[in-house]
């Protein structure tokens, strides 16, 4: 037996200094939202914002209050000094899901270098990927499969078990 069909939501936040400054194609989160659409989700919001742990945490607030569904930021996850994805997410999750964190940095060499989080604020699963476009995508396929489940289960919906 399948688990119900609900619509599957999805937001793309691109964190670049950048791309938000118009000096950089967004490329990335283009990208990542295409792949998203192409396996099930209808992306249904993808903002550009600037690096920083103040300017994400201010994006993701509003992206994630009264949304049901997945956000996964792109950018802002490495060592570089205004990477601050993880820090600006840290502050709006209500809790952490290291599970899928782990496993997108599990997928390449890379991927290890990747501070990224992923956590749940209200009924929104926010997932950090990378900027780079290929590790974005190789990242968010790493943990795909399970997602439409986690999301069922964060919005009470009938699931398997």
């Amino acid at each position: 037996m399948s688990e119900p069909t609900t619509p599957l939501l999805a937001k793309v936040l691109t964190v670049s200094d950048g791309v938000f400054h118009g000096v950089r194609d967004d490329t990335g989160g283009r990208g990542l939202a295409a792949h998203l659409a192409a396996n099930g989700f209808d992306v249904v919001d993808h903002r550009i914002t600037q690096d920083g742990a103040d300017e994400v945490a201010r994006s993701l607030t509003e992206m994630a209050d009264g949304f049901a569904g997945l956000i996964v930021t792109t950018g802002g996850t490495g060592f570089a000094p205004r990477d601050q994805t993880p820090e600006g997410t840290r502050a709006v999750i209500e809790r952490e899901a290291p599970g899928l964190a782990e496993a997108m940095r599990l997928v390449s060499p890379h991927g290890r270098l990747s501070r990224g989080v992923a956590g749940i604020r209200g009924d929104a699963v926010i997932c950090n990927a990378p900027g780079s476009p290929k590790g974005a995508i190789e990242q968010i396929d790493a943990v795909i499969d399970v997602l439409p489940h986690a999301l069922r289960l964060l919005a009470s919906a009938p699931t398997e078990h």
